[in-house]
């Protein structure tokens, strides 16, 4: 089982994006839970980045959206980032 570690700006993008979009409430929550048990689940579709967010990673929401992330894999930990769509989240 992973961490999930809440950073400031997450909280208030999750905040903003889930406001803007209650629809995907219980996708996002899907999304955490599956990230808790195995984020490298077929369907996070977890990939690196690459350029100036090198060493971080990123998952799927829906086709549209993106949550970003660290993983500490030493330390089983998930420092949750940014969640947006595609250009947001890589800005």
């Amino acid at each position: 089982m992973w961490t999930l570690v809440w950073t400031e700006t997450f909280l208030r993008t999750s905040r903003k994006f889930l406001k803007k979009h209650p629809n995907l409430q219980g996708e996002f929550e899907e999304v955490l839970k599956q990230l808790e048990k195995d984020p490298q689940a077929h369907r996070l579709r977890l990939h690196k980045l690459s350029g100036k967010h090198a060493g971080k990673y990123a998952v799927s929401l829906t086709y549209s959206y993106r949550i970003v992330l660290t993983l500490k894999i030493t330390e089983k930990e998930i420092y949750l980032l940014d969640v947006g769509s595609h250009d947001e989240a890589y800005r």
